[in-house]
């Protein structure tokens, strides 16, 4: 329909019973990416600093401005939908390119930037991702190190408690982005006096038939490392328990060497063990589990030029371990 001004010229596609929509408020569209980040209301709030109920209504307002659901409601978060993925995609990079530039003006002074908060497992952190950071602290870069379980650091990554998680699994849904860092291969594994009690030749011809009975060693009474080795290698389900546990897979090493039992640990963590013989591998497969371990991070670009450095230094690092 052509509206008609009053000169009588006329103005295509423009309704005299609808007027155009008044554009979209910048702040309605900031709580909605952080909700769309974060996969809550409640974390949303939390990394704005807004109570929870007023990031509700800002979601609301802006859903009845788009005439159109951004998210589903459920018990442990927020869903977005296709219209609230489509929307993230379009608002992300200007509305982080406007955050840089409200933080750090072209005319604001420098400022030290901020400690870096990074988290994950911790036998890798320590053997591992701390020596590779060493350096940068040379730099100025300053680390704040949590450790814990993949999927409650993962949380902790959604709510912006973490800039970085080095996560053991691979991540689904669009709330997080991650990249691969490195894989860790496992090996079965016994002190030399069980070693020579089992019989390495025993394992590679009857499999795990071999190892009943033998003490297990884990860091969890589920078992998860040796149910997967025995599916993976053996093409059998794991059903015994554990004569020992530790929740760190280093106390396991250290009982396994001590002749506590066996185990299934990542290679990385026990190539000293092997290389002096403290540890032997009861099995040498030809295709052993493998594990991919992941750097996750929230979408969007770091604010903090250092969570930069950090990434990069452990995605230059992680090849070699």
């Amino acid at each position: 329909m052509a509206h008609r001004n009053s000169d009588g010229t006329g103005v295509e596609g423009v309704s005299a019973s609808q007027p155009p929509r008044a554009p979209l408020d910048l702040s309605l569209l900031r709580t909605f990416l952080a909700v769309h980040r974060s996969g809550s209301f409640t974390a949303a709030a939390r990394l704005l600093g807004l109570s929870q109920p007023t990031v509700t209504t800002q979601v609301r307002s802006l859903e009845q401005q788009l005439g159109r659901e951004l998210f589903e409601r459920r018990p442990r978060g927020a869903v977005p939908t296709s219209v609230a993925d489509e929307l993230a995609i379009q608002v992300a990079g200007p509305l982080d390119a406007l955050a840089a530039v409200a933080d750090r003006g072209p005319l604001a002074t420098e400022r030290t930037p901020d400690p870096v908060h990074l988290a994950g497992p911790a036998e890798l952190v320590c053997t591992r991702v701390l020596p590779a950071l060493a350096p940068l602290t040379d730099q100025g870069v300053r680390l704040r190190v949590t450790m814990g379980l993949t999927d409650e650091l993962l949380d902790g990554l959604r709510g912006g408690r973490f800039d970085l998680v080095i996560s053991t699994m691979r991540l689904r849904g669009r709330t997080l982005s991650a990249v691969p860092l490195a894989d860790e291969e496992f090996v079965l594994v016994a002190s030399p006096a069980w070693a020579r009690r089992i019989g390495p030749e025993r394992v590679a011809a009857d499999g795990a038939a071999a190892l009943r009975g033998v003490p297990l060693v884990a860091y969890a009474d589920d078992l998860p490392i040796a149910r997967r080795y025995w599916w993976h290698v053996f093409g059998e389900r794991l059903t015994a328990r554990p004569a020992l546990t530790v929740p760190d897979l280093r106390g396991v090493r250290s009982a396994v060497a001590a002749g506590a039992g066996i185990s299934v640990l990542p290679r990385y963590l026990c190539l000293e063990e092997l290389a002096a013989g403290t540890l032997v591998p009861l099995l040498l497969p030809e295709d052993p589990p493998i594990n991919t371990g992941y750097l996750a991070q929230r979408p969007g670009t770091p604010r903090n030029p250092h969570v930069l450095l950090v990434r990069d230094r452990l995605l230059q690092a992680a090849p070699s371990w």
